[in-house]
């Protein structure tokens, strides 16, 4: 399939992901923001890695350290949260791309639900542990 036959969209998707790979192509973009924004961006960058190696620590803890879960729980528990876990990753460096193109570009900083949906998922796997263990540890 040629890239011309796929759709506008996923051409664009495309192309934002390989800012991921070769980020001096964004400051072919624009004009340079103040190097603050462009520091702050970089720690929320990397303060979204690190909330991704919390969820991974915790999806090897979830397998490794809850043994009296029943297994099949246990493995779901953990693989949500290692999922979850490397969305988080890939969506860090997509988001530190496209905030560095909107400040480049002089445009509003993009929107996004995805702190919403995490906090959810979080949540709610959160809550199906502390029902387990409790559970558990009654029985």
């Amino acid at each position: 399939m040629s890239v011309k036959a796929l759709p506008a969209r996923a051409r664009a998707a495309a192309a934002a992901a390989r800012l991921w790979f070769a980020p001096e192509r964004i400051a072919e973009e624009g004009e340079t923001p103040d190097y603050r924004f462009s520091l702050a961006n970089e720690r929320t960058f990397l303060a979204w890695l690190r909330t991704s190696l919390a969820l991974l620590a915790g999806g090897f803890a979830v397998a490794q350290f809850l043994p009296d879960l029943h297994r099949s729980l246990r493995v779901a528990l953990a693989l949500v949260l290692l999922a979850v876990g490397a969305l988080c990753a890939v969506r860090a460096v997509n988001h530190w791309v496209r905030c560095e193109r909107a400040m480049r570009r002089g445009e509003d900083l993009p929107v996004s639900r995805f702190p919403s949906l995490l906090a959810l998922a979080i949540g709610a796997v959160a809550v199906v542990m502390v029902v387990a263990v409790a559970a558990g540890w009654a029985g």
